[in-house]
């Protein structure tokens, strides 16, 4: 177990397509591509003390991605792996965030590993319960075959039912274009159930993101291709007597309304309105935050905001966040500098306004492809691809 910690404070005063934002950044750890893991694709999940717990795609004891623990104390962060994947049957690569459930047990996938039907594995779910002394027992709970249940689990999380059941997507396999997938849990162990195996094209295709939830316990997610434009799509599965029923609430056109969800998803208000952000599209084709709301002759989407891949940043291919105002927060993976951005866009009588938070600049980071996490004052949590010291990634934290 290695441990590590590294403070560095950026104070950043900047100019923004959206107005003055002032921001303070901080890096709480900088990988190595040691044994502590290296490149974290995902966004970041806090437990009741106040620990952050996030994935790794590449570094640890076999180079095959880890899972890691950040607790915070008096003298900074520390660093704890938790489990270091060897790309058996336990998996490789993980790229989603983590989810708890109410017991403390932590859930998360692997794309690659596991069942040898696939050429580098299908991917694996996994769990890990917390034992006595800070010690962590890691498990498989369902392996991909590559078949009907489809195979790469991709970069979303998962989320979980009332029930403890698990929910997700698979990247591909199915009818060819990706699946969703539920994880019944039991006395016996975990049972995997099929909700939808993607066609492609005007269907929708090929989900990297993960799921959410509205308040009717219907699922929504978004797929980097299909759609009439083959330029992705936002879809819903609804639930209903018969078990799920698949619709595509909006296709992109790859214009200005944007173009290719990426890893973050779609998250939902209490209206039930849907948000989100693409990665391509838009003014100036870097991208888009969009909002979709329900009307009777349909959805109707509206671009909140249009990257400029200039001091704003471009391409997001975070998702996005609320706070308790209303407001959303995100990151763009390129942009500025070239190394990416925290933005916020604010819910005001006018509209939404955007304000850059943090641009980074390789020693604090590069890169930011998943989702930021807000802690109870207001701070944002977040982890970038590369960039930091050794150029694998940083653990960051921008207060407003």
């Amino acid at each position: 177990m290695r441990t590590k910690s590294l403070a560095i404070l950026a104070v950043t005063l900047m100019l923004t397509a959206g107005g003055w934002a002032a921001s303070s950044e901080k890096v709480l750890f900088d990988f190595t591509v040691g044994s502590d893991g290296a490149y974290p694709t995902s966004g970041l999940v806090f437990d009741t003390k106040g620990n952050l717990y996030g994935t790794t795609e590449n570094g640890g004891a076999n180079f095959y991605g880890t899972v890691f623990q950040l607790t915070h104390s008096k003298s900074g962060w520390t660093e704890n792996v938790l489990y270091s994947f060897t790309n058996g049957s336990d998996g490789a690569y993980p790229s989603g965030a983590l989810v708890f459930d109410k017991a403390g047990n932590l859930y998360g996938t692997a794309v690659s590993g596991g069942s040898t039907s696939c050429s580098n594995g299908c991917g694996t779910v996994f769990e890990l319960v917390p034992g006595s002394g800070g010690s962590w027992t890691f498990s498989v709970i369902y392996s991909f075959t590559g078949g009907k249940d489809g195979f790469a689990p991709a970069y979303g999380s998962l989320i979980l039912d009332k029930a403890g059941n698990l929910y997700g997507t698979a990247e591909m396999g199915g009818k060819g274009a990706g699946t969703v997938f539920e994880l019944i849990h039991s006395k016996g162990g975990w049972k995997e159930k099929t909700l939808y195996q993607f066609a492609g094209g005007s269907d929708a295709g090929f989900p990297l993101a993960g799921l959410s939830w509205d308040a009717a316990s219907n699922l929504y997610g978004a797929t980097v291709r299909g759609g009439t434009s083959n330029a992705g799509a936002v879809f819903q599965l609804k639930h209903i007597k018969a078990g799920w029923k698949e619709k595509v609430i909006y296709s992109f056109t790859g214009g200005n309304d944007g173009a290719y969800p990426e890893y973050g998803g779609v998250t939902l208000n209490a209206a039930g309105d849907v948000y989100g952000a693409v990665a391509g599209g838009g003014a100036s084709g870097q991208g888009v935050v969009f909002e979709l709301k329900p009307s009777k002759s349909g959805w109707k989407e509206s671009v909140l905001y249009s990257f400029t891949g200039g001091s704003d940043g471009g391409q997001p291919f975070a998702g996005l966040t609320f706070n308790p105002a209303g407001n959303l927060f995100g990151a763009t993976a390129y942009g500025a500098n070239g190394d990416g951005t925290v933005f916020e866009l604010a819910h005001t009588k006018s509209g939404w306004k955007e304000s850059t938070l943090h641009i980074f600049a390789v020693s604090d980071g590069a890169f930011p492809y998943g989702s930021v996490v807000l802690d109870g004052k207001g701070r944002l949590y977040g982890t970038t691809f590369r960039g930091g010291s050794g150029s694998a990634g940083v653990v960051f934290e921008v207060t407003p």
